[in-house]
């Protein structure tokens, strides 16, 4: 692997783990002495996202990190929570065994996935996946997920009983 530092064509391994699908590597670069974190997937099966007004695109795992990335921004949530998150929901995408996969529903997984991770980051998201239309209808986004935790219910259990929130 080479560095990003100083280009060189070698470096050391220091530490492996599993991240979901995904395997995170720390590097040492033995030139210039940074370190560096690397991550190795398998290249998926294509996977076609049908967007809202029927356009298809293919998946693009970044987007979905970058989505997630920005609604978790400045909260207590390490980049490897966050690529956890990302490895979960692309396997459920991929274990689905479609060619083709509605935006809403990737949108459902990661709202499902970030109430149980981070209040703020849900709303985040929430507030740009449903596309409000008034404060109302985030108001009431909010308070169908504080009735939720304060029944103590996992969302995702919630979720699969039908359960969803009123939207605008």
């Amino acid at each position: 692997m080479r560095c990003p530092y100083c280009q060189e064509g070698d470096s050391r391994v220091i530490d492996t783990r599993e991240v979901g699908n995904t395997i995170r590597r720390r590097r040492e670069c033995p030139r210039c002495g940074q370190r560096f974190t690397t991550y190795e997937r398998l290249s998926p099966v294509s996977l076609l996202v049908v967007k809202r007004d029927g356009r298809r695109e293919p998946f693009d795992r970044e987007k979905l990190y970058l989505g997630i990335y920005k609604a978790c921004a400045k909260r207590p949530i390490s980049e490897e929570q966050i690529e956890k998150l990302v490895g979960h929901i692309e396997s459920e995408l991929f274990a689905l065994g479609k060619a083709e996969v509605e935006s809403k529903v990737i949108g459902e997984m990661v709202m499902e996935q970030l109430r149980d991770l981070d209040d703020v980051a849900y709303v985040r998201f929430a507030s740009v996946y449903r596309r409000f239309k008034d404060v109302n209808g985030l108001v009431e986004e909010i308070k169908e997920f504080k009735k939720w935790k304060q029944r103590g219910e996992p969302v995702a259990a919630a979720a699969k009983k039908g359960k969803r929130t009123k939207r605008s």
